[in-house]
């Protein structure tokens, strides 16, 4: 037994005695051993197996991850800051557009009492038209206060649509869809055809030319900006000068920046008394047409037009101009005649002012 295990222990020592050999001269001449990835699984799978550019490249993802959520956040707080800014700005702009109307209700409201409560209204986003009755001493009559909001709310128009026609208010109106309409300028009998007098705007156009002012005529219309334009016109040039869209003429000049104006002789006592149309502004260009009644243009009843001055400047308004009267003075609002015209009826006359809804 103890010679075998002997003999198992000499086999032992001559099979490992290369190893051990190696092992010393290895340690003698100061060499290492490095083993290769492959000896470490783990390594190789996370390192030896990504190419070194891919690296790069999923480190470079990494950072453009964590810039953009960063720029994110950034944004998420720039957007909450613009919602909140848009929001003051939106009340900022909703307060001033309420204090900017601010004035012009206070002024609506003062020159509309001077004129008392409406007897009836139409309003629309073309237009807002007041009906107010007025008692004189001398007459009765009407006001109509009248707020232009765009350009379709007014125009001019011809009686029976030519030169030479003549036809009622209240037909003219009837045949374009008036909510309201007002005789305009005078007129002279021709040949059996009724013809605007003097100087006649249509649509930008003048009808028959134009006509220097002369005596006491003058030219009374709007322009492009829906303000009204009148006075006496020497040339063309000067008219063109004010861009008129329409416009008719007659005498006289009433009332012109609030001061009254000197009546001619003439027309102060041609007729005395009398059915009267007037024209006028405020302001804030709102329009105010006066028709007074009378049962007669021969100078017994109606009004004077020292008395529509009067009345024109204790209403506020600014510019006025006397238009044709006697029997042509006719109003009309929501599809009938207001007025009472002295003829007994509507007279047929060849130009009208109207207005849409």
């Amino acid at each position: 037994m103890t010679l075998t295990v002997k003999r198992i222990n000499r086999l032992c020592l001559l099979t490992c005695a290369p190893f051990i050999g190696l092992a010393i001269w290895l340690l003698a001449a100061n060499m290492s051993l490095t083993l290769p990835d492959s000896a470490f699984p783990q390594l190789a799978l996370t390192q030896a197996n990504v190419p070194e550019g891919a690296m790069k490249l999923t480190e470079g993802l990494d950072q453009a991850k964590q810039t953009a959520l960063g720029t994110t956040k950034t944004l998420k707080k720039s957007i909450a800051l613009y919602q909140e800014t848009a929001s003051s700005m939106d009340a900022i702009e909703t307060i001033a557009a309420a204090q900017a109307g601010k004035p012009y209700r206070i002024y609506d409201r003062r020159i509309t009492l001077k004129l008392g409560a409406p007897a009836q209204q139409i309003e629309s986003g073309n237009i807002r038209a007041q009906l107010f009755a007025i008692h004189a001493e001398h007459f009765n009559g009407y006001a109509l206060k009248v707020k232009l909001k765009t350009p379709d709310a007014m125009k001019m128009v011809l009686g029976q649509d030519k030169n030479g026609g003549a036809e009622t208010t209240l037909s003219a109106a009837r045949r374009y869809g008036a909510i309201a309409g007002v005789n305009a300028g005078g007129f002279a009998d021709q040949g059996g055809k009724r013809y605007p007098l003097s100087t006649t705007v249509m649509n930008g156009s003048y009808l028959n030319g134009f006509e220097p002012s002369f005596k006491d005529l003058f030219f009374v219309g709007l322009n492009d900006k829906l303000e009204l334009i009148g006075g006496k016109y020497a040339s063309k040039a000067q008219l063109d000068s004010e861009k008129p869209r329409f416009g008719a003429s007659f005498v006289p000049v009433l009332l012109q920046g609030g001061r009254l104006q000197p009546i001619p002789l003439k027309w102060q006592t041609s007729p005395l008394r009398a059915p009267r149309t007037v024209i006028a502004n405020y302001k804030d260009d709102q329009l105010l047409f006066l028709v007074a009644d009378g049962y007669s243009e021969k100078g017994g009843s109606g009004a004077t037009l020292q008395e529509m001055q009067l009345l024109l400047q204790r209403y506020g308004a600014i510019d006025g101009y006397n238009l044709d009267g006697g029997g042509s003075s006719t109003l009309v609002f929501g599809g009938r005649i207001v007025n009472h015209p002295s003829d007994g009826q509507a007279r047929a006359v060849p130009t009208h002012f109207l207005f849409f809804e």
